[in-house]
């Protein structure tokens, strides 16, 4: 067989049947659940000018962007490498009139420079929602609450939902009144969980961030445990938001599990308050299914709150189980058309044959079909 290897770009693949179907389905199950609850679709371009896509919440993918210049307007232009802050720019321009709380959906592909630490994909789908102009609890908790359905009916077991408060670390780094050095290597140490690099860099603050470290697990106890670090009142006010948003999850899906890491940032670099990533316990090794939290979209003089959540297509496939394929049966020439309408109405996938065949079972199997037609009856042929 030739080598394709040089055919695409690393990290860029091609999906084949009968995956290609599979992630239409997905994608299509995933966006009937958010439209249920009001979140309306909206399609945002595949490129835009620069200074809009990265302008906001989109500076922090800046280096994830491919940029290159315009033939027709002479400007930089980027291919979106996430999709949220192309939303926010619709809310803010387009929808700018629109009634707040705004509920929209979207879903398509995202190109970026490099792969990530978990995934080698440097193009992959994404599907998710954003819910613009509401700073309220009930806000947080509809968008994880909806999340958690969605991935529900997609046929995700196990979900576990991973709070975080990346607003906290920076926080507590101001109030102590660390350096700009040190906070850096001390927000290296937290997002490896290297505790001895921890102690290292926060010098007379370590036991607080080590014991701030340690807080991580189940999110009943995790909350307790943060509740007796004796955080300064502005990280205090943030723990109160998370235990009220883990309170009104616990009572909307008492199902749902709930862990919290209060130091986890990587990935998360543009959000303003509580977060959080989706695992399946039973999809091991697979990394997160989707992430979200809370962000302001729009531009810093008249940016709203908002918060929404996007899942990655690519994980979801490799998590779910691959559903029964429906029965393949060959039509011989000449099949009547309301005969094959039919037979598509119950279920089947039909080939029609375009020329005739002198064994009509050896060309059924030479087009992967388990059945063929005879006799006005879809008979099983041997493999």
């Amino acid at each position: 067989m030739a080598d394709l290897s040089p055919l695409l770009p690393a990290g860029i693949y091609d999906l084949l049947p009968p995956e290609a179907e599979r992630e239409a389905s997905l994608v299509s199950k995933l966006l009937a659940t958010l439209s249920a609850h009001g979140y309306e679709r909206v399609e945002p371009p595949l490129v835009e000018f620069e200074e809009t896509l990265l302008s906001g919440a989109g500076t922090a993918m800046a280096t994830a962007t491919f940029r290159m210049m315009d033939p027709a307007s002479h400007r930089m232009i980027g291919v979106r490498a996430d999709m949220t802050t192309q939303i926010a720019r619709i809310a803010a321009t387009r929808l700018g009139l629109a009634p707040r709380p705004l509920r929209l959906s979207y879903a398509g592909e995202v190109l970026r420079t490099r792969a990530s630490e978990t995934s080698p994909e440097r193009q992959f789908g994404q599907v998710g929602a954003e819910l613009i102009g509401a700073s309220a609890v009930a806000a947080d908790v509809e968008v994880i609450a909806l999340a958690a359905e969605a991935l529900s009916a997609v046929g995700v077991k196990e979900l576990s939902v991973d709070l975080t408060l990346p607003t906290l670390v920076p926080s507590l780094v101001a109030v102590y009144g660390l350096g700009e050095e040190r906070a850096a290597a001390l927000r290296q140490a937290l997002d490896h969980k290297d505790a001895a690099a921890v102690k290292e860099a926060a010098g007379e603050r370590a036991s607080e961030f080590a014991r701030l470290l340690g807080a991580a697990g189940p999110a009943a106890a995790a909350l307790a445990a943060l509740d007796r670090l004796g955080l300064p009142h502005s990280a205090a006010a943030e723990l109160r938001r998370l235990a009220a948003v883990q309170g009104g999850l616990e009572a909307s899906m008492p199902e749902l599990k709930l862990t919290v890491d209060p130091v986890e940032n990587r990935g998360f670099e543009y959000h303003s308050g509580i977060s959080f990533a989706f695992f399946s316990r039973g999809g091991a090794g697979l990394g997160e299914l989707g992430r979200g939290g809370r962000y302001e979209a729009g531009e810093p003089e008249m940016a709203e709150a908002a918060t929404g959540f996007t899942f990655y297509t690519d994980r979801l496939l490799a998590t779910l189980s691959e559903p029964r394929p429906r029965p393949r049966l060959l039509l011989p020439l000449g099949t009547d058309r309301a005969v094959a309408a039919a037979l598509r109405e119950a279920g089947w996938i039909t080939l029609a044959a375009l020329e005739p065949a002198k064994d009509w079972r050896g060309e059924a199997r030479r087009l992967r079909c388990l059945y063929l037609l005879e006799d006005g009856v879809p008979v099983k042929i041997d493999a």
